[in-house]
């Protein structure tokens, strides 16, 4: 199997446009493709992993990526999928996002020399002068053409900004400018990029008289088609800082049973042929399953260590009587949490983040969902001093998923 029918054998593979080619290229190791991340946080999140995870395949193989975070496009914002206009961005709040996604992006792509590029489209957007811009690409984009663009349909409905609008001829250019530059002949992006991609292609035929090719990746949904990445309280980030490895390993762990496969397909490194075996897991073997899944994913982004130990920290936590961990999320609370001394189960649901309201934290106590260190709580009255909340604190249970640590820390007090 060659690597194209391996991406398109995992379902990796959305829109291409000229297959015959890529497929030579990415096979012979011969591309030198890119992928772009705005910087719109500071840190990477779930919806990058698949992009990270593509990048390192390739490289794997012999071809060069080039990671493009956009310091110029993110002063626009990628109107794609929205359907209101992104905030506008400091530049220094840009730049400081910018500077924190290396670190995270050297786990997946070897940027040692020759390996693989890192780029700023900053260092090109920003010294364009607009009759500049104007007279060097203007003439190669169709307005009639950039308005069925599917990425600009739903904010037509709203209302679109001219400033959104240019999006599409920025990142147009970054793949020009990335195509003389260094001879970047791939565009690589999530499905909802596709004519963004286009537009990059075209302008490089016109504009240079060459090919150039594009290649969207499936964008990675639930069974329910929504996004995967986002929980209750945001997105899961790359960031341990963020998203403990605990909590990152907990939400792969979590996946949906009609989930688990796809994951393992589009996400992890295992052989085809191993994830065909755990295809045919069924019930409760598919805990086991989960478990592979999450311990993949968190070794990919937080190292063996991490996962190991987020493993051990699951079972202590979810055994009859388990101990509190330290590798599980957890709330430091303060004097001004305290009322003579004690602190009530309320006031403890909604600091650590279990429940977003008192009123939502006595729903929750009062239909038997809340336990603190494995023991349920049958009274929203319940209380627990500094003394049973220092040392190494309690773990609080809401529902089955849903746990926090909660520790009283005496000094500097």
């Amino acid at each position: 199997m060659t690597l194209y029918e391996e991406l398109k054998a995992r379902g990796l593979v959305a829109q291409v446009t000229d297959e015959k080619e890529i497929a030579e290229l990415i096979n012979n190791g011969k591309a030198t493709f890119y992928i772009g991340f705005d910087p719109t946080a500071d840190s990477l999140h779930v919806g990058h992993f698949m992009a990270l995870c593509l990048m390192k395949r390739l490289q794997a193989a012999g071809n060069r990526p080039i990671a493009l975070v956009g310091g110029g496009t993110g002063m626009i914002g990628d109107p794609s999928g929205r359907t209101d206009m992104r905030s506008v961005m400091t530049p220094e709040t840009i730049e400081y996002n910018c500077s924190r996604f290396k670190k995270q992006m050297e786990r997946f792509i070897d940027f040692s020399e020759g390996r693989a590029v890192m780029a700023n489209n900053a260092d090109w957007l920003l010294d364009l002068g607009y009759v500049e811009m104007l007279r060097e690409v203007g003439a190669c984009f169709s307005v009639n053409n950039m308005l069925r663009a599917e990425c600009y349909k739903q904010r037509l409905e709203k209302g679109l900004s001219f400033f959104e609008f240019n999006y599409m001829i920025m990142q147009s250019y970054d793949f020009y400018h990335l195509y003389r530059e260094y001879d970047c002949r791939m565009q690589l992006g999530g499905d909802d990029q596709w004519s963004n991609m286009l537009g990059g292609t075209e302008l490089i035929r016109k504009k240079l008289g060459k090919d150039a090719y594009a290649m969207t990746m499936t964008l990675l949904l639930n069974s329910e088609g929504e996004k995967m990445g986002k929980t209750k309280s945001g997105a899961v980030w790359l960031d341990r800082d963020k998203t403990s490895p605990y909590e990152f390993y907990q939400y792969w762990r979590n996946t949906g049973d009609n989930d688990v496969i796809k994951c393992l397909r589009m996400l992890t490194f295992l052989p085809l042929e191993e994830i065909k075996e755990l295809e045919k897991a069924k019930g409760n073997e598919l805990n086991r399953v989960k478990e592979i899944l999450a311990f993949e994913l968190t070794s990919l982004v937080h190292g063996t260590k991490d996962a190991n130990e987020a493993i051990e920290a699951a079972k202590a936590l979810f055994s009859p009587g388990g101990a509190v961990s330290d590798s599980v999320p957890t709330t430091e609370l303060t004097l001004a949490d305290f009322t003579e001394d004690q602190a009530d189960i309320l006031t403890l649901l909604v600091r650590s983040g279990l429940c977003p309201s008192k009123s939502d934290a006595r729903r929750a106590v009062e239909q038997g969902g809340v336990e603190i260190n494995g023991e349920k709580v049958t009274e929203f009255s319940k209380k627990l001093t500094k003394a049973e909340l220092s040392g190494p604190g309690v773990m609080i249970k809401k529902g089955k998923k849903s746990f926090n640590r909660v520790v009283f820390e005496a000094a500097g007090q």
